[in-house]
């Protein structure tokens, strides 16, 4: 087995990272609302608790305003209590077979507090590349003492582990500027 390999095997898993962390971003607030932001809500239905994605289509109804048609009306109650309990800090209305969601304008306190939760997720993200470097590197480390790795092939994987890791790093900002971006618009 070659260096290379080994090196290889961290991109499935930062593919990974990368794309939790824009499930995860998809789901904070910003000025523009999206339907992530409520997808994953738990509603409590017929004594199971279901995200509301699998009760329901949602759409977004303009910039502040999401609209959740129930695929059964028996649903309706329970989806707005839901919404309700989910600190959003939203009007829930019902209208016929309808129930919306209105938003108020981020303040700026809030739109702070959304800038904080940004930088944590961001920073859980560069945790998580960290630690699949670091398994990484001892796993050429090991194999390199097996005598399977050669000593200057080794040096040479810790180069280009890093160089991936800045490429996925690079990602990772790139991601975190375009949400800050429209958390602040």
């Amino acid at each position: 087995m070659d260096y290379k390999s080994v090196v290889n095997k961290i991109k499935p898993e930062a593919d990974k990272t990368i794309a939790f962390l824009e499930r995860e971003l998809a789901k904070i607030r910003t000025s523009q609302v999206s339907p992530a932001l409520v997808e994953d809500i738990m509603v409590e239905c017929f004594g199971s608790e279901l995200p509301l994605k699998q009760l329901a289509a949602i759409t977004s109804g303009g910039a502040r305003q999401l609209t959740v048609q129930p695929w059964d009306r028996s649903y309706l109650e329970a989806i707005e209590k839901a919404l309700a309990r989910s600190n959003l800090g939203g009007g829930v209305s019902v209208s016929g077979d309808v129930v919306r969601l209105s938003l108020p304008p981020l303040s700026e306190e809030y739109r702070k507090d959304l800038l904080k939760i940004l930088s944590d997720k961001m920073e859980e993200c560069r945790r998580t590349l960290r630690r699949w470097r670091e398994e990484v590197w001892k796993e050429l480390q090991d194999r390199a003492r097996a005598g399977e790795i050669r000593e200057d092939d080794k040096f040479r994987a810790k180069d280009e582990l890093q160089k991936l890791l800045d490429e996925y790093g690079e990602k990772i900002e790139g991601i975190g500027e375009r949400k800050k971006k429209e958390i602040m618009e």
